[in-house]
């Protein structure tokens, strides 16, 4: 494509009031306001002074922003472009938004913290955002990421496991068969603090949201039928497993998939395997044979009774399973000294509390190698509003992280709405690319305003959808 030799470009000018470039914003907040996320925020929050005034307004202004692509303060300007103050209440100014986030203290962020689990309740029941929550199954995963930051500037920034310095984001998500990854639980904290700290908690807190969110999605009549739900599965890596993280999952009624560490007690328990238990699965490059009805793959899985924690106290112990999957390792041996067993295979072991006739080894083994989808929605944050941290102090920090939380729910239940497939389960710079950063020329009439967008737009039947379903010019949003 090159440009037009028949009518040239020869000019260019910033003039035009009344055109915005984010009009997916009016549907998504207009959602967002349905569902309470201001009135949620003015409840719940009690930032003192004149800096806290109208805090709905501004948590508002902070997630309105993230969702149209701002990842720092600055980039709130996007707000206040062309009819933007025709279509919103009250954009912000940046500055005004960058005071409001350094009044936080550690008590005002537990604060928005309620607020945005209240907020994804409200979400969950309008929309299809998770869908299937009731009913199947629900995987909890649980993992940290370190955000990079440069300079000594930013409280609690230090290094980390991965070697850079920054902050770590200790982030829960709940996914079910047919819905994209949610984020429940969300905690910043220090760069140098280890993976497992806190992680009881927050594993018990997404539980009870777990409970919550299938009540509220629930038929009336389902509420009150115990038990009619599978048991949530909390998945994790290496770094969470432990007595309090893996008795809080269990604890709070839900089954345990964790990874665990080749350690001597490990290596044992392997090597009492036969030659006779390992099963191939279908892996990289693995080959279906139909005349035998199995995968015909270098990689296989095998499982023993196994008790968690054994060397602690009786009441620390957890029966389960361990289930392991080994791969021909074809790298050099660098310990000379090591055993026959783990000089031909590499090994991938992790603890489970599941019954055999719920998964059995081979449906555990790649349901739990799907833990690696909380890495993508880490990625989704850091590609968008978490690209930045922007404040040296780290509870505003830590407020941004929760409006970034925030901003992505919204985003996935506006993204659910639509109906689209490729959209229910995109990215949110998809998301943001398709129904968000559209063009509109606004035009008045009868004290009513009317959106004027780009003809053929190829998500035209997307945006559509999910206006006429949140201005209720549809059937209602679950019907």
């Amino acid at each position: 494509m090159q440009l037009s030799h028949t009518r040239p470009v020869t000019a260019a000018r910033f003039d035009d009031p009344n055109l915005v470039s984010t009009a997916g914003l009016v549907p998504i907040m207009a959602l967002a306001r349905d569902n309470g996320l201001l009135s949620l925020a003015d409840e719940h929050l009690s930032v003192p002074t004149d800096k806290g005034a109208h805090a709905g307004h501004k948590i508002g202004s902070l997630v309105a922003g993230m969702v149209a692509g701002a990842d720092s303060i600055a980039d709130r300007a996007l707000l206040r472009h062309g009819a933007m103050r025709t279509l919103f209440d009250r954009p912000y100014a940046p500055s005004t938004l960058g005071s409001f986030l350094r009044t936080f203290t550690f008590g005002h962020v537990r604060q928005l913290d309620a607020a945005a689990s209240r907020f994804l309740r409200g979400l969950a029941s309008r929309t299809p955002l998770v869908a299937g929550i009731d009913t199947g199954r629900v995987l909890v995963d649980i993992d940290d990421s370190i955000i990079e930051v440069h300079g000594h500037g930013k409280q609690g920034s230090g290094y980390g496991y991965s070697g850079v310095r920054g902050l770590n984001a200790l982030i829960t998500t709940v996914t079910t068969a047919t819905a994209a990854p949610v984020i429940v639980g969300q905690r910043l904290r220090k760069g140098a603090c280890g993976s497992a700290r806190g992680a009881g908690r927050m594993v018990a807190d997404t539980l009870t949201t777990v409970e919550h969110l299938r009540r509220a999605v629930a038929e009336p009549a389902a509420r009150t039928t115990p038990g009619a739900a599978s048991k949530p599965l909390v998945r994790a890596d290496s770094a969470f497993y432990g007595y309090p993280t893996v008795w809080a999952a269990l604890r709070g009624g839900a089954d345990v998939s964790v990874t665990v560490r080749l350690t001597s007690t490990i290596k044992t328990a392997i090597s009492s395997i036969s030659d006779e238990a390992w099963t191939p699965i279908e892996y990289t490059d693995a080959v279906y044979d139909h005349d035998t009805e199995r995968w015909i793959s270098a990689a296989e899985v095998a499982e023993i009774p196994f008790t968690a924690f054994a060397s602690q106290k009786k009441a620390h112990r957890v029966p389960g399973r361990l289930v392991v999957r080994r791969i021909p390792d074809l790298r050099p041996t660098k310990d000379q000294g090591q055993g026959e067993l783990f000089d031909v295979w590499r090994f991938h072991a992790f603890f489970t509390t599941t019954d055999t006739t719920d998964l059995d080894t081979v449906a555990a083994d790649k349901l739990h190698r799907h833990h690696a989808i909380i890495e993508q929605v880490h990625a989704d944050l850091k590609n968008s509003a978490l690209a930045h941290l922007p404040s040296s102090r780290f509870t505003a920090n830590a407020a941004w992280l929760v409006c970034a939380v925030m901003a992505f729910n919204l985003t996935r239940a506006a993204a659910a709405l639509t109906g689209d497939p490729k959209l229910v389960k995109a990215t949110t710079g998809t998301v943001r690319k398709t129904i968000v950063s559209v063009p509109a020329r606004i035009a008045s009439s009868a004290r009513r305003l009317t959106l004027h967008l780009p003809r053929r737009w190829p998500w035209e039947e997307a945006w559509n959808t999910l206006f006429d379903k949140v201005s209720g010019r549809n059937q209602p949003i679950i019907g």
